[in-house]
């Protein structure tokens, strides 16, 4: 075991170098097989331990940079501000003003989450409403900051619900010239006037080429061979 001095110049070199590692290579940089004396020596400097691949991984604590969500993540490695995975999820969802999902919450965090958020409800550390769709909305376990989120959630479904009509009509056009620009195709004129013709409202060939022409709706190269002579 190489001692104090120079075990924190060899963990500074290590983590610096590839900002995360296992036991094993710790213990080979330490020079020693004893659990208890890495982790003396990783307490002395500070340490978080990854979240992922079953906890197998650590860092120094001045490596990571935290996001908003206080996550981290080293190639795929990640790692959690407030430390454990049942913390973490205790913390994303208490601190959501909408509550999170179970779907969300695994994209977020890219492990596997729903044991874990079983273990909290049961324990009553957090609570769950079904809400429309029939799956779960994970929130606080305290009473008054669950409505809040459940609240907020079902208006944010109810928005999301409005039928397209109610919105503005300048936001269906780029709705659906933006679907038209990223297919790369331009509809027939031709096509166009007669459906719409079927449906009622007659508009001419030249009409409809104008407003592709005014909304960018462009033609495509063609890329059939022509007939050799």
């Amino acid at each position: 075991m190489l001692p104090p001095d120079q075990s924190r110049q060899v963990l500074t070199h290590l983590f610096h170098h590839q900002h995360v590692a296992d036991l094993k290579a710790i213990s080979a940089a330490l020079e020693t097989s004893s659990r208890m004396s890495v982790f003396r020596r990783l307490s002395e400097l500070g340490y978080f331990t990854s979240y992922s691949h079953n906890s197998r991984y650590y860092t120094l604590r001045d490596i990571p940079q935290f996001d908003a969500d206080g996550l981290w993540q080293y190639q795929s490695v990640c790692f959690s501000r407030h430390g454990s995975l049942k913390a973490t999820l205790e913390h994303m969802v208490e601190g959501a003003d909408a509550g999170r999902t179970h779907h969300e919450l695994r994209v977020r965090l890219q492990v596997r989450v729903h044991n874990m958020l079983l273990d909290l409800v049961e324990s009553r550390r957090l609570s769950r409403e079904v809400i429309v769709g029939r799956y779960y909305l994970y929130v606080s376990a305290d009473p008054e900051r669950a409505t809040s989120q459940l609240s907020l959630r079902r208006q944010q479904q109810e928005a999301l619900a409005k039928p397209i009509r109610e919105s503005p009509t300048s936001v269906v056009v780029e709705v659906l010239l933006d679907v038209i620009q990223g297919a790369k195709v331009r509809p027939d004129a031709a096509r166009v006037a007669e459906r719409l013709a079927a449906r009622g409202l007659p508009v001419t060939i030249d009409q409809i080429e104008t407003i592709f022409g005014s909304y960018g709706v462009k033609k495509t190269a063609s890329h059939s061979r022509r007939s050799q002579p």
